[in-house]
Order: structure tokens, then C-alpha cells, then sequence
């Protein structure tokens, strides 16, 4: 029961983050938007440590790890994945980031010597295949242009440093860390590193004063990553980066369900049969023994 409430409430907040991302994207800098991003998270999960007396002391020993879990989960990936987003339609940018799936099993398999079974393979393609008849219509219309090429590259190592960035975790959590202690001083640290590459890259430190923004980017910060960060590493000590991935198959179709409700998006035959591959290969992924 413990990790079907984690899977559900991360799948239900991320997969609403993709409503509230938009607004980020144009004012402000995307290196800056990450930056204060994450910079709210890591103080709203000091606050939260401090007022329910959770240690947040670490091995020194541990730092190094911490802080790469942060540059690569929590800073680096998100500028190449906003980058590819400009070039790219959503849909197809969910088909690639589905590729993660494929990258933290063999990560797993590499770091960790996790076995990967006929079960995980055959989950996966339903997944990625579901995800692939939800955006058909996109995917259909994707054109090998130096434009769209270039994006999907930008997605595509963005979706190759987040499985590291997973690996990293992996270990941290391993460690016997403290979830809320690791995930505060790794997105401290990446907040810094954020900000610090915005400003080698010239971007200025700007702010909009806009409801739209800032009330997208308390969600972003509060429920999109103090919260939901702290239940996926749960996921990640009890099912492993491999099976605690899969999630993401899903927040396309709790975008495009709130979508429905909100901007009247219509389900196709094509989209129902995909959005029933992608629970039939969460269905296979959840019930699978953990290795």
C-alpha cells in the first residue's frame, strides 16, 4: 500500500506540473526559473526539517554525492529538457523522456548489477508504445529538420543525465540517507549552480511579478519538488530507480485528463487504446517482485 501511494502521488503531481511549466517558459530565463525553483524547495524542506526536528546533518563524506545528485537531477537535465522543449512539441518530447526508462535499467544493471527481465522489457514497450499512440498525431507530424533534430538531441541527453542523476540517488538513498535532509542540501546545491551558470551565461536575474508565474512556480517549488522529489526517492530505496521510472509514462495522460476537463481536449480511439497500454505496463511494472 506504501508504494502505491507514493507511485499515485507522484505521478499525480508531476503529471500536473506539465500545466504549470508553461508559465515558466519565456519571461524569465529557464537557468533562472530552475534556480528559484529549487532554491524555494530547499527552503521549504529546511522549514519542514526544522519544525518536525528531522535531522539534517550529513557525513561529510556524503557531500560529494549530494551535490552531484543535485547538479545532475535537479538542475542540469532541466535546462537541456526546457532547451529541447522550444524546438519540439510536447508529444514528442514525452516519447523521448520515456526513454529514461530504458536508461535507468541499464544503469541499474551497470552500477548495481539489477537483472532485467522479460517482465521490465515488456512493460516498457507498452509503455513507450502507449505513449507513443497518445501523441500519434505529433509524432506524425515531427520532421527531420535541423530545428527538430537539434531539440531532440537537447531532450535526449537531458533524459541521459536524469537516469544519472537517478543512479545517483540510488546510491545516496543506499547510504541510509535522511530522504528529507538529502533532498534539501541537493536542491540547495543545485539551486546554487543554477544561478551560477545563468550568470556565467550572461542570463539576467530577472523576476515577472505575474500571478501566472509566480503562483506556477510556488506549485513547481512546493508540490513539484520538495513533495513530490521526497515520495519518487522513496520509491527509489523500496522498488528501485528501474520500476520507480515507469511513473513517468503516466504524467502525459494526467496532463491530457486535466487537460480534458479544463480546455476540453478530446480523446481519440487511437489515444484511449494507448492510454490502456501505458496502465496495462504500470500494471505489470507494480505487481513484478522486487529484485
Amino acid at each position: 500500500m506504501q508504494i502505491l501511494l507514493l507511485y499515485a502521488a507522484v505521478v499525480l503531481i508531476w503529471g500536473s506540473t506539465w500545466s504549470a511549466i508553461p508559465f515558466q517558459l519565456g519571461t524569465v530565463a529557464e537557468e533562472v526559473s530552475v534556480g528559484y525553483r529549487f532554491g524555494i524547495a530547499a527552503l521549504a524542506l529546511y522549514a519542514y526539517a526544522w519544525a518536525s526536528r528531522r535531522p539534517l546533518r550529513l557525513p561529510a563524506s556524503a557531500y560529494p554525492l549530494v551535490f552531484l545528485q543535485g547538479a545532475l537531477l535537479f538542475c542540469i537535465n532541466y535546462f537541456f529538457v526546457y532547451y529541447g522543449t522550444a524546438y519540439l512539441t510536447t508529444g514528442v518530447v514525452a516519447v523521448l523522456f520515456s526513454g529514461i526508462l530504458i536508461f535507468n535499467a541499464v544503469f541499474e544493471r551497470l552500477f548495481f548489477g539489477r537483472r532485467i527481465d522479460a517482465r521490465f522489457w515488456l512493460a516498457a514497450a507498452l509503455g513507450i508504445s502507449g505513449i507513443g499512440l497518445i501523441f500519434s498525431t505529433e509524432i506524425a507530424e515531427f520532421s527531420f529538420t535541423d530545428r527538430s533534430v537539434h531539440g531532440g538531441i537537447l531532450v535526449i541527453c537531458g533524459t541521459l543525465i536524469a537516469s544519472l542523476g537517478n543512479m545517483a540517488a540510488v546510491f545516496n538513498t543506499r547510504r541510509g540517507l535522511p530522504v528529507v535532509a538529502l533532498n534539501a542540501h541537493a536542491m540547495a546545491f543545485a539551486a546554487m549552480l543554477a544561478l551560477l551558470i545563468a550568470l556565467a551565461l550572461g542570463r539576467k536575474l530577472g523576476f515577472s511579478p505575474h500571478a501566472e508565474y509566480v503562483l506556477s512556480l510556488l506549485y513547481l517549488a512546493i508540490f513539484g519538488s520538495a513533495v513530490a522529489f521526497g515520495c519518487y526517492l522513496a520509491l527509489l530505496r523500496l522498488i528501485g530507480a528501474t520500476r520507480a521510472s515507469y511513473s513517468s509514462v503516466l504524467f502525459p495522460v494526467v496532463a491530457l485528463l486535466i487537460s480534458t476537463a479544463i480546455e476540453d481536449y478530446r480523446w481519440t480511439i487511437t489515444a484511449v487504446i494507448g492510454m490502456l497500454l501505458t496502465l496495462a505496463g504500470n500494471w505489470l511494472i507494480l505487481s513484478q517482485q522486487k529484485k
